[in-house]
Protein backbone atom coordinates (compact mmCIF):
# COMPACT_ATOMS: atom_id res chain seq x y z
CA UNK A 1 0.00 0.00 0.00
CA UNK A 2 1.59 3.22 -1.16
CA UNK A 3 0.40 6.74 -1.93
CA UNK A 4 -0.17 7.53 -5.60
CA UNK A 5 0.23 11.26 -6.13
CA UNK A 6 -1.57 13.63 -8.45
CA UNK A 7 0.19 16.16 -10.67
CA UNK A 8 1.25 18.90 -11.13
CA UNK A 9 4.42 17.79 -9.43
CA UNK A 10 5.08 20.16 -6.57
CA UNK A 11 6.19 19.09 -3.14
CA UNK A 12 3.35 21.01 -1.53
CA UNK A 13 0.80 19.22 -3.72
CA UNK A 14 2.38 15.89 -2.88
CA UNK A 15 2.31 16.79 0.80
CA UNK A 16 -1.41 17.61 0.88
CA UNK A 17 -2.28 14.40 -0.94
CA UNK A 18 0.07 12.38 1.24
CA UNK A 19 -1.74 13.57 4.36
CA UNK A 20 -4.91 11.89 3.11
CA UNK A 21 -3.23 8.50 3.51
CA UNK A 22 -1.26 9.08 6.70
CA UNK A 23 -3.54 6.79 8.66
CA UNK A 24 -2.17 3.96 6.53
CA UNK A 25 1.46 4.91 6.15
CA UNK A 26 2.70 6.92 9.11
CA UNK A 27 3.53 5.31 12.46
CA UNK A 28 2.39 6.92 15.67
CA UNK A 29 4.48 8.01 18.61
CA UNK A 30 4.05 6.03 21.79
CA UNK A 31 2.70 9.11 23.59
CA UNK A 32 -0.02 11.16 21.94
CA UNK A 33 1.03 14.65 20.93
CA UNK A 34 -0.85 17.74 19.77
CA UNK A 35 -2.52 17.93 16.38
CA UNK A 36 -0.18 19.36 13.74
CA UNK A 37 -1.74 21.52 10.98
CA UNK A 38 -1.22 20.43 7.40
CA UNK A 39 1.18 23.25 6.60
CA UNK A 40 3.43 22.10 9.45
CA UNK A 41 3.85 18.76 7.69
CA UNK A 42 5.56 20.31 4.67
CA UNK A 43 9.10 18.83 4.52
CA UNK A 44 11.51 21.72 5.09
CA UNK A 45 13.98 22.80 2.44
CA UNK A 46 13.28 20.02 -0.07
CA UNK A 47 15.70 20.26 -3.00
CA UNK A 48 13.75 20.15 -6.26
CA UNK A 49 15.97 22.55 -8.20
CA UNK A 50 19.69 21.83 -7.79
CA UNK A 51 20.94 18.38 -8.87
CA UNK A 52 24.45 19.18 -7.61
CA UNK A 53 23.25 19.41 -4.00
CA UNK A 54 22.29 16.58 -1.63
CA UNK A 55 18.86 14.93 -1.70
CA UNK A 56 17.81 16.28 -5.08
CA UNK A 57 14.27 15.26 -6.10
CA UNK A 58 14.20 14.72 -9.86
CA UNK A 59 10.84 15.71 -11.38
CA UNK A 60 12.05 15.76 -14.99
CA UNK A 61 10.06 13.65 -17.43
CA UNK A 62 6.86 13.77 -15.35
CA UNK A 63 3.59 14.71 -17.03
CA UNK A 64 0.89 16.74 -15.29
CA UNK A 65 -1.96 14.81 -16.89
CA UNK A 66 -3.85 11.92 -15.42
CA UNK A 67 -4.53 10.80 -11.86
CA UNK A 68 -0.88 10.20 -11.01
CA UNK A 69 2.43 11.47 -12.33
CA UNK A 70 3.16 9.86 -15.70
CA UNK A 71 6.78 9.22 -16.55
CA UNK A 72 8.05 9.88 -20.05
CA UNK A 73 9.92 6.68 -21.01
CA UNK A 74 11.91 8.75 -23.53
CA UNK A 75 13.11 11.22 -20.92
CA UNK A 76 16.62 12.08 -22.22
CA UNK A 77 18.02 11.32 -18.78
CA UNK A 78 16.85 7.70 -19.09
CA UNK A 79 18.82 5.09 -21.04
CA UNK A 80 17.52 4.51 -24.60
CA UNK A 81 14.66 2.04 -24.97
CA UNK A 82 12.92 0.35 -27.88
CA UNK A 83 9.25 1.19 -28.45
CA UNK A 84 7.28 -1.97 -29.13
CA UNK A 85 4.17 -2.02 -31.33
CA UNK A 86 1.05 -2.07 -29.21
CA UNK A 87 0.29 -5.55 -27.79
CA UNK A 88 3.79 -6.74 -28.77
CA UNK A 89 6.35 -8.20 -26.34
CA UNK A 90 10.17 -8.05 -26.35
CA UNK A 91 12.05 -10.76 -28.27
CA UNK A 92 13.03 -13.78 -26.20
CA UNK A 93 16.57 -13.75 -27.55
CA UNK A 94 17.40 -10.13 -26.70
CA UNK A 95 18.48 -8.10 -23.68
CA UNK A 96 17.86 -4.42 -23.09
CA UNK A 97 15.20 -1.79 -22.42
CA UNK A 98 11.72 -1.95 -23.94
CA UNK A 99 8.55 0.15 -23.82
CA UNK A 100 5.21 -1.66 -23.95
CA UNK A 101 2.28 -0.10 -25.75
CA UNK A 102 -0.77 1.06 -23.78
CA UNK A 103 -3.11 -1.85 -24.66
CA UNK A 104 -2.43 -4.81 -22.40
CA UNK A 105 -4.29 -7.63 -24.07
CA UNK A 106 -4.46 -11.09 -22.58
CA UNK A 107 -2.07 -13.35 -24.52
CA UNK A 108 -3.16 -16.69 -25.93
CA UNK A 109 -1.25 -18.62 -23.28
CA UNK A 110 -3.88 -17.70 -20.69
CA UNK A 111 -6.78 -18.67 -22.96
CA UNK A 112 -5.26 -22.08 -23.55
CA UNK A 113 -4.47 -22.97 -19.94
CA UNK A 114 -6.43 -25.53 -17.97
CA UNK A 115 -7.04 -25.44 -14.22
CA UNK A 116 -3.87 -26.40 -12.36
CA UNK A 117 -3.56 -30.18 -12.21
CA UNK A 118 -0.64 -30.55 -9.81
CA UNK A 119 -0.33 -31.06 -6.08
CA UNK A 120 -0.98 -28.02 -3.87
CA UNK A 121 0.11 -27.83 -0.22
CA UNK A 122 -0.56 -24.89 2.10
CA UNK A 123 1.31 -24.51 5.35
CA UNK A 124 0.75 -21.94 8.08
CA UNK A 125 3.67 -20.50 10.03
CA UNK A 126 3.69 -18.33 13.14
CA UNK A 127 6.50 -16.50 14.88
CA UNK A 128 8.27 -18.54 17.52
CA UNK A 129 11.82 -19.04 18.82
CA UNK A 130 12.30 -21.68 16.11
CA UNK A 131 10.77 -19.80 13.17
CA UNK A 132 13.27 -16.98 12.68
CA UNK A 133 12.40 -13.27 12.62
CA UNK A 134 11.25 -13.63 16.21
CA UNK A 135 9.81 -11.45 17.54
CA UNK A 136 8.27 -9.75 14.55
CA UNK A 137 7.64 -6.02 14.14
CA UNK A 138 4.43 -4.02 13.85
CA UNK A 139 3.75 -0.32 14.18
CA UNK A 140 1.06 1.87 15.68
CA UNK A 141 -0.66 4.01 13.08
CA UNK A 142 -1.08 7.75 13.05
CA UNK A 143 -4.14 9.25 14.72
CA UNK A 144 -5.83 11.77 12.40
CA UNK A 145 -7.17 15.08 13.67
CA UNK A 146 -9.80 17.41 12.26
CA UNK A 147 -7.20 19.82 10.87
CA UNK A 148 -4.09 17.69 10.52
CA UNK A 149 -2.56 14.61 12.05
CA UNK A 150 -1.30 13.50 15.46
CA UNK A 151 1.78 11.41 16.13
CA UNK A 152 3.39 11.48 12.70
CA UNK A 153 6.79 9.92 12.14
CA UNK A 154 9.50 12.24 10.84
CA UNK A 155 12.84 12.15 9.13
CA UNK A 156 15.91 12.11 11.33
CA UNK A 157 17.21 15.60 12.10
CA UNK A 158 19.39 16.76 9.22
CA UNK A 159 18.89 13.61 7.13
CA UNK A 160 15.64 13.22 5.15
CA UNK A 161 16.74 9.76 3.99
CA UNK A 162 16.43 8.31 7.51
CA UNK A 163 12.93 7.78 8.90
CA UNK A 164 12.38 7.67 12.65
CA UNK A 165 9.58 5.19 13.46
CA UNK A 166 8.96 5.37 17.22
CA UNK A 167 5.63 3.59 16.80
CA UNK A 168 7.35 0.32 15.82
CA UNK A 169 7.23 -2.40 18.44
CA UNK A 170 7.65 -6.18 18.77
CA UNK A 171 4.65 -8.20 17.60
CA UNK A 172 3.88 -11.76 16.46
CA UNK A 173 3.41 -12.65 12.80
CA UNK A 174 1.46 -15.31 10.93
CA UNK A 175 1.82 -16.31 7.28
CA UNK A 176 1.06 -19.01 4.76
CA UNK A 177 3.54 -20.93 2.62
CA UNK A 178 2.14 -22.39 -0.60
CA UNK A 179 3.83 -25.26 -2.43
CA UNK A 180 2.84 -26.28 -5.95
CA UNK A 181 4.22 -29.41 -7.62
CA UNK A 182 3.10 -29.61 -11.27
CA UNK A 183 1.84 -32.96 -12.62
CA UNK A 184 4.45 -35.52 -13.69
CA UNK A 185 7.21 -33.64 -11.88
CA UNK A 186 10.03 -36.15 -11.26
CA UNK A 187 11.08 -36.56 -7.64
CA UNK A 188 14.12 -38.77 -8.15
CA UNK A 189 16.55 -35.85 -8.39
CA UNK A 190 16.86 -32.30 -6.95
CA UNK A 191 14.35 -29.98 -8.61
CA UNK A 192 14.56 -26.41 -9.86
CA UNK A 193 12.21 -23.99 -8.14
CA UNK A 194 10.79 -20.49 -8.30
CA UNK A 195 10.08 -18.79 -4.99
CA UNK A 196 8.00 -15.63 -4.71
CA UNK A 197 6.97 -13.28 -1.92
CA UNK A 198 3.66 -11.62 -1.08
CA UNK A 199 1.92 -14.96 -1.59
CA UNK A 200 -1.19 -16.39 0.04
CA UNK A 201 -4.76 -15.15 0.22
CA UNK A 202 -3.60 -11.79 1.56
CA UNK A 203 -0.86 -11.37 -1.03
CA UNK A 204 -0.71 -8.72 -3.74
CA UNK A 205 -0.15 -10.86 -6.86
CA UNK A 206 -3.00 -9.57 -9.11
CA UNK A 207 -2.58 -11.83 -12.15
CA UNK A 208 -4.31 -14.96 -13.41
CA UNK A 209 -3.52 -18.45 -12.10
CA UNK A 210 0.27 -18.73 -11.97
CA UNK A 211 0.13 -22.47 -11.32
CA UNK A 212 -1.92 -23.25 -14.42
CA UNK A 213 0.49 -21.17 -16.51
CA UNK A 214 3.43 -23.12 -15.11
CA UNK A 215 1.66 -26.38 -15.98
CA UNK A 216 1.20 -25.26 -19.58
CA UNK A 217 4.75 -23.94 -19.93
CA UNK A 218 6.28 -27.16 -18.61
CA UNK A 219 4.11 -29.26 -20.91
CA UNK A 220 5.22 -27.12 -23.88
CA UNK A 221 8.89 -27.36 -22.79
CA UNK A 222 9.07 -23.58 -22.40
CA UNK A 223 10.43 -23.93 -18.85
CA UNK A 224 11.92 -26.93 -17.04
CA UNK A 225 9.88 -28.99 -14.57
CA UNK A 226 10.02 -27.12 -11.30
CA UNK A 227 8.41 -26.49 -7.93
CA UNK A 228 6.66 -23.17 -7.21
CA UNK A 229 6.89 -21.81 -3.65
CA UNK A 230 4.87 -18.80 -2.49
CA UNK A 231 5.74 -17.26 0.88
CA UNK A 232 3.39 -14.83 2.57
CA UNK A 233 4.75 -11.64 4.09
CA UNK A 234 5.00 -11.08 7.81
CA UNK A 235 2.34 -8.37 7.75
CA UNK A 236 2.03 -4.61 7.47
CA UNK A 237 3.85 -2.44 4.96
CA UNK A 238 6.94 -0.22 4.66
CA UNK A 239 9.03 1.09 7.55
CA UNK A 240 8.18 -0.29 10.96
CA UNK A 241 6.41 -3.40 9.63
CA UNK A 242 7.47 -7.04 9.42
CA UNK A 243 6.88 -7.02 5.65
CA UNK A 244 9.14 -4.00 5.28
CA UNK A 245 11.76 -5.41 7.61
CA UNK A 246 12.02 -8.61 5.59
CA UNK A 247 11.60 -7.36 2.03
CA UNK A 248 13.19 -3.90 2.01
CA UNK A 249 16.31 -4.70 4.01
CA UNK A 250 19.25 -4.77 1.62
CA UNK A 251 21.20 -7.76 2.88
CA UNK A 252 21.21 -11.53 2.60
CA UNK A 253 19.07 -11.91 5.73
CA UNK A 254 15.83 -12.82 3.96
CA UNK A 255 17.57 -15.32 1.67
CA UNK A 256 19.20 -16.88 4.72
CA UNK A 257 15.84 -17.10 6.49
CA UNK A 258 14.31 -18.81 3.46
CA UNK A 259 17.23 -21.23 3.29
CA UNK A 260 17.05 -22.11 6.98
CA UNK A 261 13.29 -22.05 7.66
CA UNK A 262 11.31 -22.37 4.41
CA UNK A 263 13.11 -24.68 2.00
CA UNK A 264 13.71 -27.52 4.51
CA UNK A 265 10.02 -27.33 5.45
CA UNK A 266 9.01 -27.52 1.78
CA UNK A 267 11.21 -30.56 1.21
CA UNK A 268 9.85 -32.32 4.30
CA UNK A 269 6.15 -31.63 3.62
CA UNK A 270 6.26 -32.22 -0.15
CA UNK A 271 8.63 -35.23 0.03
CA UNK A 272 11.05 -33.92 -2.58
CA UNK A 273 14.52 -32.43 -2.88
CA UNK A 274 15.23 -28.91 -4.11
CA UNK A 275 18.26 -28.10 -6.20
CA UNK A 276 21.24 -26.31 -4.66
CA UNK A 277 22.47 -25.17 -8.07
CA UNK A 278 21.85 -21.37 -8.23
CA UNK A 279 21.03 -21.67 -11.95
CA UNK A 280 18.06 -23.85 -10.91
CA UNK A 281 16.72 -21.26 -8.45
CA UNK A 282 14.62 -18.20 -9.33
CA UNK A 283 13.18 -15.43 -7.15
CA UNK A 284 10.09 -13.39 -7.99
CA UNK A 285 8.28 -10.54 -6.28
CA UNK A 286 6.01 -7.51 -6.48
CA UNK A 287 6.78 -4.05 -5.10
CA UNK A 288 8.76 -4.62 -1.87
CA UNK A 289 8.87 -8.38 -2.39
CA UNK A 290 10.37 -7.52 -5.79
CA UNK A 291 13.15 -5.70 -3.93
CA UNK A 292 13.58 -8.83 -1.83
CA UNK A 293 13.90 -10.91 -5.02
CA UNK A 294 16.81 -8.69 -6.07
CA UNK A 295 18.41 -8.80 -2.62
CA UNK A 296 18.20 -12.60 -2.47
CA UNK A 297 20.21 -12.91 -5.69
CA UNK A 298 22.56 -9.95 -5.29
CA UNK A 299 23.64 -10.70 -1.72
CA UNK A 300 23.48 -14.50 -2.08
CA UNK A 301 24.58 -15.25 -5.67
CA UNK A 302 25.67 -18.73 -4.61
CA UNK A 303 21.98 -19.45 -3.95
CA UNK A 304 20.06 -17.63 -6.74
CA UNK A 305 20.86 -16.58 -10.30
CA UNK A 306 17.43 -15.65 -11.72
CA UNK A 307 15.24 -12.67 -10.77
CA UNK A 308 11.76 -11.63 -11.97
CA UNK A 309 10.08 -8.55 -10.45
CA UNK A 310 7.13 -6.24 -11.05
CA UNK A 311 7.43 -2.64 -9.76
CA UNK A 312 10.32 -3.62 -7.46
CA UNK A 313 10.87 -1.11 -4.64
CA UNK A 314 14.51 -0.38 -5.49
CA UNK A 315 14.17 2.81 -3.45
CA UNK A 316 15.05 3.92 0.07
CA UNK A 317 12.57 1.82 2.03
CA UNK A 318 15.08 0.00 4.25
CA UNK A 319 14.29 0.06 7.96
CA UNK A 320 15.82 -0.15 10.51
CA UNK A 321 18.35 2.35 9.22
CA UNK A 322 21.74 0.91 8.27
CA UNK A 323 24.59 3.46 8.22
CA UNK A 324 26.62 1.09 6.06
CA UNK A 325 23.93 1.37 3.35
CA UNK A 326 22.08 4.64 4.07
CA UNK A 327 20.15 4.58 0.78
CA UNK A 328 18.76 1.06 1.15
CA UNK A 329 17.64 -0.49 -2.15
CA UNK A 330 18.42 2.74 -4.03
CA UNK A 331 22.10 1.94 -3.54
CA UNK A 332 21.93 -1.18 -5.66
CA UNK A 333 22.09 1.14 -8.68
CA UNK A 334 22.75 4.73 -7.54
CA UNK A 335 24.75 6.58 -4.88
CA UNK A 336 23.08 7.66 -1.68
CA UNK A 337 21.50 11.01 -2.58
CA UNK A 338 23.21 12.75 0.34
CA UNK A 339 26.61 12.36 -1.37
CA UNK A 340 26.26 12.98 -5.11
CA UNK A 341 29.97 12.35 -5.71
CA UNK A 342 30.26 9.21 -3.58
CA UNK A 343 33.32 7.12 -4.41
CA UNK A 344 33.95 3.52 -3.23
CA UNK A 345 34.45 2.46 -0.51
CA UNK A 346 32.29 5.29 0.81
CA UNK A 347 29.15 3.79 2.46
CA UNK A 348 27.03 5.88 0.10
CA UNK A 349 28.44 4.31 -3.07
CA UNK A 350 26.27 2.29 -5.46
CA UNK A 351 26.80 -1.46 -5.20
CA UNK A 352 26.37 -2.84 -8.73
CA UNK A 353 28.66 -0.35 -10.52
CA UNK A 354 31.39 -0.92 -7.91
CA UNK A 355 31.30 -4.74 -8.09
CA UNK A 356 32.29 -7.42 -10.61
CA UNK A 357 29.39 -8.72 -12.66
CA UNK A 358 27.52 -11.58 -11.04
CA UNK A 359 26.06 -14.51 -13.05
CA UNK A 360 22.50 -13.18 -12.72
CA UNK A 361 19.64 -13.13 -15.23
CA UNK A 362 17.14 -10.37 -14.50
CA UNK A 363 13.68 -9.45 -15.85
CA UNK A 364 11.76 -6.55 -14.30
CA UNK A 365 9.01 -4.05 -15.12
CA UNK A 366 7.82 -0.60 -14.04
CA UNK A 367 4.59 1.16 -14.98
CA UNK A 368 4.78 4.67 -16.46
CA UNK A 369 2.43 5.69 -13.60
CA UNK A 370 4.39 3.85 -10.94
CA UNK A 371 4.97 5.24 -7.47
CA UNK A 372 6.55 8.60 -6.72
CA UNK A 373 7.18 9.81 -3.15
CA UNK A 374 4.69 7.68 -1.24
CA UNK A 375 6.32 8.28 2.16
CA UNK A 376 5.55 11.87 3.08
CA UNK A 377 8.33 12.80 5.53
CA UNK A 378 11.22 11.64 3.28
CA UNK A 379 12.11 14.25 0.62
CA UNK A 380 15.34 12.37 0.04
CA UNK A 381 15.61 12.04 -3.75
CA UNK A 382 15.35 8.26 -3.53
CA UNK A 383 11.60 7.53 -3.79
CA UNK A 384 10.87 7.42 -7.52
CA UNK A 385 10.17 3.85 -8.61
CA UNK A 386 10.54 4.47 -12.36
CA UNK A 387 13.75 6.45 -11.98
CA UNK A 388 15.10 3.61 -9.85
CA UNK A 389 14.26 1.13 -12.60
CA UNK A 390 15.88 3.30 -15.25
CA UNK A 391 19.02 3.80 -13.18
CA UNK A 392 19.25 0.06 -12.62
CA UNK A 393 18.92 -0.59 -16.36
CA UNK A 394 21.79 1.80 -17.03
CA UNK A 395 24.19 0.06 -14.63
CA UNK A 396 23.12 -3.45 -15.68
CA UNK A 397 23.83 -2.57 -19.31
CA UNK A 398 27.19 -1.02 -18.43
CA UNK A 399 28.23 -4.22 -16.64
CA UNK A 400 27.01 -6.51 -19.42
CA UNK A 401 24.25 -8.28 -17.48
CA UNK A 402 21.65 -10.49 -19.09
CA UNK A 403 18.53 -8.45 -18.40
CA UNK A 404 15.27 -7.11 -19.78
CA UNK A 405 13.74 -3.94 -18.38
CA UNK A 406 10.16 -3.12 -19.36
CA UNK A 407 8.43 0.20 -18.86
CA UNK A 408 4.73 -0.27 -19.47
CA UNK A 409 2.59 2.57 -20.78
CA UNK A 410 -0.84 3.07 -19.21
CA UNK A 411 0.27 1.05 -16.19
CA UNK A 412 0.30 1.67 -12.46
CA UNK A 413 2.13 0.04 -9.56
CA UNK A 414 2.08 -3.79 -9.76
CA UNK A 415 -0.24 -3.46 -12.74
CA UNK A 416 -2.47 -6.53 -13.20
CA UNK A 417 -3.07 -6.20 -16.97
CA UNK A 418 0.67 -5.75 -17.55
CA UNK A 419 1.45 -8.84 -15.49
CA UNK A 420 -1.06 -10.92 -17.43
CA UNK A 421 0.34 -9.63 -20.73
CA UNK A 422 4.01 -10.21 -19.94
CA UNK A 423 4.33 -13.07 -17.45
CA UNK A 424 4.10 -15.98 -19.92
CA UNK A 425 7.02 -14.69 -21.97
CA UNK A 426 8.91 -13.31 -18.95
CA UNK A 427 8.97 -16.77 -17.35
CA UNK A 428 10.33 -18.29 -20.53
CA UNK A 429 12.98 -15.57 -20.89
CA UNK A 430 13.95 -16.01 -17.24
CA UNK A 431 14.74 -19.71 -17.65
CA UNK A 432 16.84 -19.42 -20.79
CA UNK A 433 20.53 -20.38 -20.42
CA UNK A 434 22.58 -17.77 -18.65
CA UNK A 435 25.87 -16.70 -20.27
CA UNK A 436 29.12 -16.98 -18.35
CA UNK A 437 29.94 -13.51 -16.97
CA UNK A 438 33.04 -11.59 -17.79
CA UNK A 439 34.79 -10.00 -14.84
CA UNK A 440 34.40 -6.23 -15.05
Amino acid sequence: MFIRSHAPISLLALTVRAVLALAILCPALAIAGPCMPLDALQPPHANTTDPTQPFYIDTSGLSGSGVMPIHDPHNPLYPPATDLPDATLPPLTKNGNYILGPTHTLPAEWNNTQPAQGRFIRLTLSSSPKSGYNPGIARDEAEPCATGVRNMSTSHAGDPSRLDVPGAHPAPWHRSVDIYIPPHTPTDHPLPFLIFGDAGDDGIYPGHDLFSLVDAHIKAHRIPPMVIIGVGSGGGDAQGSERGREYDTMSGDYADWVEAHILPLVEAKAHLHLSHNPDDRATMGFSSSGAAAFAMAWFRPTLYHRVLAYSPSLVNQQWPYNPALPGGGWQLHSPWAGTPQAIPPHPGAALIPASPRLPLRIWYEMGDQDLFYPVHPMPDGMHDWVLAGENLARVLAAKGYAYQFIISRNAQHVDGPTIDQTLPEALEWLWRPNPTPRHN
